[in-house]
């Protein structure tokens, strides 16, 4: 196969900053203006901030192989990669030199005419930049993060109906040791939720949640968690895994107002402040990802600053405690409560603690990555987030770090998921999720 020059656009780095190594011993080309597209973006807190700058310290050690210009071979059987500028001349007149799309088209088109029998290929994930290259007879494709599903809907449930004898049912409910057959058992994960369904009756239903093949079915309590009950029964098993200590890694995905932040705090609360006290703290906190146009800067302190990203959780514990925001207050000061910024956790390794992390769609699969490696002993982490409501531009719905996390880890008997299908927020919020 002949070997390409691939020309990456900018939101190719800010989306994955190891891109550089996916193109097999094909060589790569960067824009000068490229670099200085991602030196704009190096002091955003978020994960495109952090793409930004592990691509500059990636490029930075390049430099000690060789020359940029001249081009630094990335390994053994790998390309070559350098930097370009542009002629000014091989841009058609209609497209304006000033913006930042064309002076990437340029390069791409001054090397497609100083080497002639290479064939070059943009590499973008803006769709209107690749249009616009098609226009122009520029080879070009979108880059393609690591899908973990081909599809949203494909992600797993954590949930599932089995069609059963009357008299599994029966025995499931009379206390004695129910067991699926061996092709029942083959398609469920460790702490999967089942809905046995009767074969003769369908209103004849029971609740059960798979161990493993050795273990029983075990049958699911509605359990209470901080005064805070479960309204269906995808609370239900969300809330039977939230208050087992056996099960350290739980995931818990759902559309606006489905309660997945409300039960993950309630039993965070259960477990550090109750009766039970299996925690010594709760340690909540979420990526800082504007919804809609970014407001900038903003003044105060650092605590000041985290304020706005910080609220919806702020809200959520203040509900919990009774509205009381004294009782919130004396907890965080005695350090029983943490509400941190993402940017500090990632640093951090925490021990005898339960960690709500929210909002984890907006994640990339290598952020968290490594906030869960930041997991000490006998901690418990809960990850929530609706996978249908993702700020970050960079991924989508089948490759962000949540839906990467169910699907890579539902194998484990140490994690469980539950998906959340019905909102109990309000009428307005359920409405809202499901026609808007």
């Amino acid at each position: 196969m002949a070997k390409k020059t691939y020309v990456l656009d900018t939101n190719v780095y800010l989306t994955e900053s190891n891109s550089i190594s996916s193109f097999l011993n094909n060589d790569i080309l960067i824009p000068l203006k490229v670099l200085d597209e991602i030196d704009k973006h190096k002091k955003r807190p978020d994960s495109v901030g952090v793409q930004a700058r592990n691509t500059i310290r990636a490029l930075d050690q390049l430099r000690d192989k060789g020359n940029l210009y001249k081009g630094v071979r990335l390994g053994k059987g790998k390309g070559i990669i350098k930097v370009r500028s542009y002629n000014p001349l091989c841009l058609p007149d209609d497209l304006d030199l000033e913006d930042s799309d064309n002076q990437i088209i340029a390069t791409a088109l001054t090397e497609m005419e100083e080497n002639k029998t290479r064939k070059v290929v943009v590499v973008s994930r803006d769709i209107n930049m690749r249009v616009k290259c098609d226009a122009l007879g520029i080879l070009t494709e979108d880059y393609h993060v690591e899908q973990v599903v081909a599809k949203s809907d494909d992600l797993y449930s954590g949930i599932s109906e089995i069609l059963v004898d009357d008299q599994v049912i029966e025995d499931f409910y009379g206390e004695k040791e129910v067991h699926l057959s061996e092709a029942q058992e083959k398609i469920l994960y460790p702490n999967q939720f089942i809905m046995l369904i009767s074969s003769s009756n369908s209103k004849k239903t029971a609740l059960a949640r798979y161990k493993n093949k050795f273990a029983g079915l075990q049958k699911v309590p509605n359990t209470i968690a901080w005064q805070t009950k479960a309204r269906n029964k995808e609370q239900q098993f969300a809330l039977n895994l939230l208050m087992d200590p056996d099960v350290p890694v739980v995931s818990l995905i759902g559309k606006a107002g489905s309660g997945k932040t409300l039960l993950a705090l309630a039993a965070g609360l259960e477990q550090t402040l109750g009766s039970t006290s299996t925690y010594k703290k709760i340690v909540v906190t979420k990526p800082v990802e504007p919804v809609g146009k970014d407001i900038g800067f903003l003044p105060g302190s650092l605590e000041e600053k985290m304020l706005p990203w910080l609220a919806p959780i702020q809200d959520n514990l203040q509900f919990l405690m009774g509205d009381d925001r004294m009782t919130l207050d004396m907890y965080q000061e005695k350090g029983q409560i943490e509400v941190e910024a993402m940017t500090f956790i990632r640093g951090r390794s925490i021990s005898n603690a339960f960690i709500v992390i929210d909002e984890v769609q907006n994640m990339t699969q290598h952020e968290i990555k490594t906030v869960l490696t930041r997991v000490g002993e006998g901690t418990k982490i809960v990850l929530t987030g609706d996978i249908e409501q993702i700020d970050n531009v960079y991924i989508d719905a089948t490759n962000n770090g949540l839906s990467y996390v169910v699907e890579r880890l539902k194998q484990e008997d140490i994690t469980g998921h539950v998906t959340l299908m019905k909102g109990e927020r309000s009428k307005v919020a359920t409405i809202a999720a499901q026609k808007l």
